[in-house]
């Protein structure tokens, strides 16, 4: 039901989700655009919050967290690297614009935005690339487990333990990624 659907008709070998996400997730956006507009209307510009130090260090815990997922998950060449990157590069996007606008001095809005240029926005940057990097190397990978086995889903995750991925620099300084699996090579 909320699987992923492997198109054996397809040439490619796509996978396909199911029917109801395309419909489900269209309506969910849509269905926000006059709730965002009903909340420019009627918020107030300014708000006092109880707990706000607690709600702060736990968004910035939940970063930690994420961060330290993305180092195991690619020390462990874990396939969960590209969502894990992902996820902590949408944090630190958030944590960014949430620190510029919540500034309440101009020394704190000048902190904000050196944090966000100098920090923030370029390891989310860094992130993406780290996940878009896992995802080719994961669909690869995917592509040579089925070709290996006849078109057969495998139950075990076609990463093994034996994968290495490694993000190279080619010599005109341009980056691409590069997977190797013994396992399958033999």
């Amino acid at each position: 039901m909320t699987g992923l659907h492997f198109d054996p008709r397809s040439e490619t070998g796509a996978w396909r989700p199911a029917r109801w996400v395309v419909p489900l997730f269209s309506l969910a956006g849509i269905v926000l655009v006059p709730w965002i507009l009903f909340l420019i209307r009627s918020l107030p510009s300014t708000h006092a919050a109880a707990h706000w130090d607690i709600a702060w260090a736990g968004f910035d815990l939940a970063l930690a967290l994420l961060l330290l997922g993305v180092a195991i998950a690619a020390w462990r060449r874990s396939p969960w690297l590209e969502g894990a990157a992902t996820a902590a590069a949408a944090l630190l996007v958030v944590d960014a614009w949430f620190d510029i606008l919540t500034s309440s001095s101009r020394v704190e809005l000048a902190v904000a935005i050196a944090e966000a240029a100098l920090a923030e926005l370029p390891l989310a940057v860094l992130l993406l690339l780290i996940a878009r990097d896992a995802e080719r190397i994961l669909a690869g990978v995917s592509a040579s487990v089925q070709r290996v086995t006849g078109g057969r889903i495998e139950e075990q995750h076609p990463l093994g333990r034996d994968l290495e991925a490694h993000l190279l620099v080619r010599g005109d300084g341009r980056r691409w990624a590069e997977a190797r699996d013994e396992q399958l090579a033999e």
